[in-house]
């Protein structure tokens, strides 16, 4: 990893901004910040913020979601967690806890305003960002995200393209509760995992 991005890493798992100058209400627990930041990896993961599995062990995706995610990409978890190969930036470096109904609330919007546009300013030699989910979705696509989260993904050829670098691919977040998504939308499974899975080997 380069010292630039060394100390960036640095910075951020040190960072404890929404507790000490929060949007808003500010995290209700201590903050650990889950990100993996790269100078060679030529893929990245932009989810969505780490759930309390992923606070409790302090690496990302070690979950069902990881699970599901790693069988769309058809990569082990050696590859997954080689920081050589694969950079991971979620929306949110930190669990944000739960609303009233117990889900999960949205990433904290402090994550961004604070740390993205220096990470990807850093990692500039990306070629794909798998975004994953409506938040990532909104800060690497802008414009063009469309109006539902299935209209975007379906959508995914006018953001994976040549024209662009990094290129960029919308997916659905893993999590199970996605299920029945994933059973009326046949066409992700037939049109977009085989070219994922293609982007990915050749990319690691």
């Amino acid at each position: 990893m380069s010292s630039q991005l060394d100390q960036l890493t640095t910075r951020i798992e040190a960072c404890t901004v929404c507790v000490d100058n929060p949007i808003g209400e500010p995290l209700p627990h201590t903050p650990r910040p889950v990100v993996r930041l790269s100078s060679t990896a030529r893929l990245c993961i932009a989810g969505q913020a780490p759930g309390l599995r992923v606070h409790k062990s302090g690496a990302p995706f070690t979950d069902p979601s990881g699970d599901r995610l790693r069988d769309w990409m058809g990569i082990s978890s050696e590859i997954f967690y080689d920081v050589s190969r694969l950079a991971i930036v979620p929306m949110g470096f930190c669990f944000p806890g739960y609303d009233a109904k117990k889900s999960d609330l949205p990433p904290r919007k402090e994550c961004v305003q604070t740390w993205h546009d220096q990470i990807f300013a850093e990692m500039t030699q990306l070629e794909l960002i798998l975004v994953i989910g409506q938040y990532a979705q909104a800060y690497h696509m802008g414009d063009e995200r469309r109006r539902t989260l299935t209209e975007t993904v379906a959508n995914w050829r006018a953001t994976f393209n040549e024209a662009r670098t990094p290129k960029i691919l919308p997916l659905p977040h893993p999590s199970w509760r996605n299920t029945g998504w994933l059973k009326k939308n046949p066409w992700f499974e037939a049109d977009v995992l085989p070219l994922l899975k293609a982007e990915v080997a050749r990319l690691t």
